[in-house]
């Protein structure tokens, strides 16, 4: 739920479609315009619009663009606006919502009043939140693999997804093929790269007399070359097996390697909020302020995300960390996350402090997540079969972890201010957290 153009500057997914997504309202009958992850519009001419649960308009969604059941499963409906974005539970009433959506914006975000007043949200079609990374893997249609791929390239070129720039080139080169077609060599494809450079790789790394050069040089990567870098991705992309004609019609491979890349991110597929952590004190007497940053939860963890510097200050799946959270009643809004840690060589517990006045959805969202895996697990088991003699391969959902040294999907809890302390834990574990239930009254446990 973090906004796509607050004070990160990252466009999200609300700056490509924000508008109305009622464009006319008569005594019954309204044209309802519902957003894909490509800007493109679906629009649906629906009875009772006030009435019409976010179930509804999926299945009238679903029928338009002739998707497969899977589809139910791997999309929900959003309100989506540059403030705020919300998933839809089927049950939710888009219209009743939409009409609460000031004050929404009022109970979770901090925005000036004026921009409240002129904000309205757009009805968006977009992946799931809970659906799991395993069954994405067994979906074979196209149309579901495109509007997938869609959407995970927006997340990457808005620096949504940060990615360290040989992944970024390695995606870049996927998204060459699908644009460009195959590499042809001898082919002016080195212009075309230049001149749409932002449709390859996110915008930091396109800025002209930087772009690379200077992202290699900050990350301590080894040199690379501008667009040869891309170029040299491009020309590495695998063609799938058959005639020349049928290898030319056929994208779904690469929407697929594509997706498979971003399964790698242990941030895909997140829901984002926004907040604000503390800064490291510069010395004795100066406080350090506070840095904007990005709360990405999804099925696999918490992932804590430096807005300006694109990369991860802190990872940690469920079973490292406690977490609880302070409602404005009490205090400022605020999610403390707890984990493991050492200060000097001596274990700690780290308290970190996130300010955000969507503690409690973040605090909610958390504890439905962990509910949805432990259900999960005994049927992953059962679809990853036996285990092999060796022994060593994990089951075909857990992502391999990254070991690049310096990743941007690192945690540099180095660059955090935290809270640490030697006591008795006396907070719950997340297999026994308990969440104040302060949403219910939006008919959802986190929305």
């Amino acid at each position: 739920m973090d906004g796509p153009e607050d004070s990160t500057g990252q466009p999200g997914p609300a700056d490509r479609s924000h508008r109305s997504s009622v464009s006319s309202v008569g005594a019954r009958a309204a044209d309802v315009l519902v957003y894909l992850a490509d800007d493109s519009m679906v629009p649906l001419a629906v009875e009772n619009l006030p009435s019409l649960s976010a179930h509804e308009l999926h299945r009238a969604i679903r029928e338009v663009l002739q998707l497969p059941d899977i589809a139910l499963d791997a999309f929900a409906l959003w309100l989506v606006s540059p403030l705020l974005e919300v998933q839809l539970k089927p049950k939710h009433q888009p219209y009743k919502l939409g009409r609460q959506w000031q004050e929404l914006l009022l109970r979770f975000t901090d925005a000036p009043d004026d921009d409240v007043a002129m904000d309205e949200p757009s009805l968006q079609f977009r992946r799931n939140v809970f659906f799991p990374k395993r069954r994405e893997l067994q979906i074979h249609d196209k149309e579901v693999l495109r509007l997938l791929y869609e959407e995970a390239k927006g997340n990457v070129l808005a620096s949504r997804y940060p990615c360290d720039v040989e992944d970024c080139e390695a995606l870049g080169a996927l998204v060459c093929r699908v644009q460009l077609g195959p590499y042809q060599p001898g082919q002016p494809t080195a212009c075309a790269l230049r001149e749409k450079l932002d449709s390859f790789l996110p915008a930091h790394l396109c800025k002209r007399g930087h772009g690379l050069f200077a992202a290699l040089r900050g990350r301590g990567a080894k040199a690379g070359t501008g667009e040869q870098g891309l170029l040299n991705a491009y020309r590495r992309v695998q063609e799938a097996a058959g005639s020349d004609g049928e290898r030319e019609a056929s994208l779904s491979p690469h929407y697929r390697a594509y997706l498979l890349k971003c399964h790698e991110l242990p941030f895909y597929g997140c829901a984002f909020f926004h907040g604000e952590i503390d800064k490291p004190a510069q010395g004795f007497l100066h406080r350090g302020g506070r840095k904007p940053v990005s709360v990405a939860i999804s099925l696999d963890g918490v992932h804590v995300i430096d807005c300006r510097e694109k990369h991860v200050l802190l990872g940690l799946r469920f079973q490292e960390l406690s977490w609880d959270h302070t409602s404005p009643e009490e205090e400022e809004s605020v999610l403390w996350l707890e984990f493991d840690g050492d200060n000097e060589g001596t274990p700690v517990n780290k308290l970190l402090k996130i300010y955000s006045k969507q503690a409690e959805l973040m605090s909610s969202l958390i504890e439905y997540c962990i509910e949805l895996s432990q259900a999960a697990e005994p049927a992953a088991s059962q679809e990853a079969g036996p285990t092999s003699a060796s022994g060593s391969s994990p089951p075909p959902h857990q992502r391999p972890q990254l070991r690049r040294q310096g990743s941007v999907v690192c945690s540099r809890i180095q660059h955090l201010s935290t809270i640490d302390y030697v006591e008795e834990d006396a907070w719950s574990h997340p297999e026994h957290h308990t969440s104040c239930g302060c949403c219910v009254s939006l008919g959802s446990s986190w929305l």
